[in-house]
């Protein structure tokens, strides 16, 4: 078993997992989260360069690099946030290759290996693929929680979010589905892909429609999952069982 390998994903974890939980609660991650992940993560790295030379230290430069560059340009093009980018930036210099760890007489990853092994692009490529889960999970909750004239009414909306009462929007981190207006006694809904925000006038006019008996008190909302669950879900992923992305070319092009 390599221990320094195992020790690095061990480290890694709490790190993962808080940041996982504040960007629930707050949509932002601290750059204290990840200043004191470096601290040692440095120490690891000095390792890796006293063990493996200029081979590892090349390693860790192409990593780095190569994956600072790709999240400077999906972070300008809005792609995913700060602690998105410094995630992934981090994870490539702790990893600059594909950690193989061995327990118990199992080897892991168990498949998936890319044959040029960026473990972060890994990472990436399977939180990627992991968020295709947030839709089919949300699905299966609407269809055992709503009656089935809400299914029927909204079949498209089953995917990408849920019903709640108007009191429960305030101070929660998700948007209205749907944007309402009122037009000659009647309200209009429209789709709006991005959602609506929700603040305290929103929540009032909705208020108002349904004391009305305009609208329904139960509306439909997005939550708008933060991307740094797909993250640390796809490190795990990476880490125990290797690739997604590989692995499928692999099943779909000579069957596994």
């Amino acid at each position: 078993m390599d221990v320094i390998e195992l020790l690095k994903v061990l480290y890694c974890a709490p790190f993962l997992l808080y940041s996982c939980y504040t960007d629930i609660q707050t949509r932002r991650v601290s750059n204290q989260v990840w200043k004191l992940m470096l601290m040692g993560v440095a120490l690891f790295v000095a390792n890796d360069i006293m063990a493996g030379g200029i081979q590892a230290l090349v390693s860790l430069l192409i990593s780095a690099i190569i994956m600072y560059v790709f999240v400077y340009i999906i972070f300008q093009l809005g792609g995913f946030g700060g602690a998105d980018a410094k995630s992934l930036i981090i994870l490539s210099i702790l990893f600059p290759v594909y950690p193989q760890i061995q327990i118990s007489g199992t080897y892991f990853p168990l498949e998936g290996v890319p044959l040029i092994g960026l473990f972060a692009f890994s990472v990436f490529g399977n939180a990627v693929l992991l968020t295709i889960v947030v839709p089919l999970g949300m699905l299966v909750f609407n269809l055992l929680m709503l009656k089935p004239r809400e299914i029927l009414q909204r079949p498209a909306y089953l995917f990408v979010g849920f019903k709640t009462d108007i009191s429960k929007l305030s101070g929660r981190h998700i948007k209205l589905i749907e944007e309402y207006s009122l037009s000659d006694g009647e309200i209009r809904t429209r789709f709006r892909r991005n959602g609506v925000k929700v603040d305290d006038e929103i929540v009032g006019k909705l208020e108002e429609y349904a004391a009305r008996e305009l609208i329904p008190r139960r509306v439909w909302v997005t939550p708008g999952l933060p991307f740094m669950i797909p993250i640390t879900l796809g490190f795990f992923t990476a880490v125990f069982f290797g690739d997604l992305i590989f692995y499928l070319t692999k099943l779909l092009l000579i069957g596994g």
